[in-house]
């Protein structure tokens, strides 16, 4: 029995599905575990196979190689003082578990599973895997370990059995994603099973974008007494490195760096700028093209794009028609150069003025409405998807959640794109996030310091320029008020007495529920884009696009 050990937390970024990118990720996290003189080696959840394979752990061979793979990393601890805690997916006596196998000298020693299966608006695992036992204690190095994994600390039951079992620490690998406040609301909760069992845990997360969700990292580490002894990076890889000495007392910590967390201003813009790196890049991409309007939503989108993949990456095109303004034109030119991105404009005149022309005899002199206004939005989809093609650009859409609750945007037009970094975002935030950016330069972001975004692009009424003197306003409430009531039907499930009740008019709520309810055909086909609360549209609020249910406001 030892009384001091070295542990290593790999805060990594995976690949869901590439199990020889994520092994030779993993070998040279062992490799630097070796080098470093590490006792323990933590990996984060389903590390191998990456978190979350979704129907991937229906296809038995994905298993076997997955189980394989799990198996090569554990012969590599032959030969190192390394002892490797992996959490993988593992068969059991006919069974799927999600589990952490425990290697020294090259030889697996011990498996746990997971006890507690969440089954959430992201993650079904009881439709994948078997519940685990309730886990007893590795010994690793002569110490008695726990390893409850991710969801199994959210119930006291499981380290609380550990403890009393012997654990003198804890070890929790963890996938967790990133929502508003959710790094205090873990640490919270760690600090609550640390108290309770008397025992330090250390805490990994894993990091990236993974189709709509973005994992955080921000690993950490409590011990007894409520202290913060470790933290990692948020919203980037790191190797976190801390030393560990027995006492009278248990377990504390003798060396560790705390990294003070990414602030609530800056977490959402950083969750955006990683979801979309790695969306492109994980995808097989470099570059991605936009239409940059001269309005709000493009602005921030473009500066994301930026800030993920370089400006040289990134290609602006203004697609304008007679309503286009001359505010427009200047102020999408000024963001582009701002950015520092190629800008091209490609008028869509032409095309609409021969699309109506044509559809004239079926339109047959009925007065000019939305259809009119579509045909100019669906051009610049056509416009921009050819573009994407062509270049093999990945093309971004820029709708706001304010605007997907409602369905104040063109299926098949604006809608068009490849990803959206605002899918979870209300206007109102971006709004205020677009003057935060002009002020900071946040993490590992790479485009430039100062005003990127034009101010007059930030004070100008929003619209969508689809028709003489248009603002966003004609169609629908004040953004402030309209984001209010979004929150209370999608964010918070209110019922429309109880949003009445805030103060707002009973016959604008009730409109404003019908256009989500007759909204959702259209997130159906939405394109993807970085959750950032526990209401995305999609991953985590799914609702049916046929539905006869209607709430009253009396």
């Amino acid at each position: 029995m030892t009384d001091r050990l070295r542990i290593a937390l790999a805060q990594l970024n995976p690949k869901v599905g590439d199990l020889p990118g994520n092994l030779a990720l993993a070998r040279q996290a062992l490799a630097d575990a070796v080098a470093a003189k590490v006792d323990i080696l933590m990996f984060s959840e389903l590390f191998l196979s990456g978190y979350f394979p979704d129907d991937l752990l229906f296809k038995p061979q994905f298993v076997r190689d997955a189980m394989q793979a799990a198996r090569v990393l554990a012969a590599d601890t032959a030969g190192t003082d390394v002892v490797l805690v992996l959490p993988t997916i593992w068969w059991d006596k006919g069974k799927l578990h999600n589990a952490a196998i425990v290697a020294e000298n090259g030889e697996i020693i011990a498996n746990r599973y997971k006890r507690e299966l969440p089954n959430t608006d992201v993650f079904y695992e009881k439709r994948y895997f078997t519940a685990g036992p309730l886990p007893l204690p590795v010994t690793i190095k002569g110490v008695p370990i726990g390893i409850p994994i991710c969801e199994d600390v959210w119930h006291p039951n499981v380290c609380e059995h550990l403890a009393m079992r012997g654990a003198e620490i804890m070890l929790c690998p963890n996938g967790s994603p990133y929502w508003t406040n959710k790094q205090h609301i873990r640490k919270e909760l760690v600090r609550a099973r640390v108290a309770e069992d008397d025992v330090p845990m250390l805490y990994l997360n894993q990091v990236g974008g993974q189709d709509e969700i973005v994992f955080d990292g921000a690993s950490f580490a409590i011990e007894p007494g409520n202290r913060l002894v470790v933290q990692g990076k948020s919203f980037a890889t790191d190797f976190i490195v801390s030393d560990w000495v027995r006492g009278e007392d248990g377990w504390t910590c003798a060396s560790g760096e705390v990294i003070e967390l990414t602030t609530t201003d800056e977490a959402p813009w950083l969750a955006c700028v990683l979801g979309l790196r790695d969306y492109v890049h994980k995808n097989g991409f470099s570059k991605v093209v936009l239409g940059l309007s001269g309005g709000i939503d493009s602005a921030v989108v473009a500066a994301m794009a930026v800030d993920a993949l370089g400006a040289d990456n990134v290609h602006c095109i203004m697609l304008p028609y007679r309503y286009t303004s001359e505010a427009s034109l200047t102020d999408a030119r000024a963001c582009a150069e701002n950015l520092g991105v190629r800008y091209d404009i490609v008028s869509i005149g032409s095309p609409v003025e021969d699309a109506l022309a044509e559809l004239a005899p079926i339109f047959d002199n009925r007065p000019a409405d939305l259809a009119e206004e579509n045909i100019q939005s669906r051009m610049r989809g056509v416009m921009l998807m050819a573009v994407s093609n062509k270049l093999g650009s990945m093309l971004l859409t820029t709708g706001n959640k304010s605007e997907m609750g409602v369905g104040y945007a063109t299926i098949y037009g604006d809608m068009n794109g490849g990803y959206n970094p605002l899918k979870d975002m209300f206007k109102m935030e971006v709004y205020r996030l677009a003057g935060w950016r002009n002020a900071h330069v946040p993490g590992d972001c790479r485009g430039p310091a100062g005003e990127v975004i034009p101010q007059a692009i930030i004070d100008k009424a929003p619209s969508a320029e689809l028709r003489p003197d248009q603002t966003d306003q004609d169609s629908l409430p004040p953004y402030p008020v309209l984001d209010a009531i979004l929150k209370g039907i999608v964010e918070d499930e209110l019922s429309l007495a109880e949003i009445v009740a805030q103060g707002f008019e009973p016959a604008l709520v009730q409109r404003i529920e019908k256009l989500i309810n007759i909204a959702e055909y259209k997130r159906r086909q939405s394109a993807p884009g970085p959750k950032l609360t526990p209401k995305a549209f999609g991953m985590g609020r799914k609702y049916p696009i046929t539905n006869g249910y209607k709430d009253r406001t009396l």
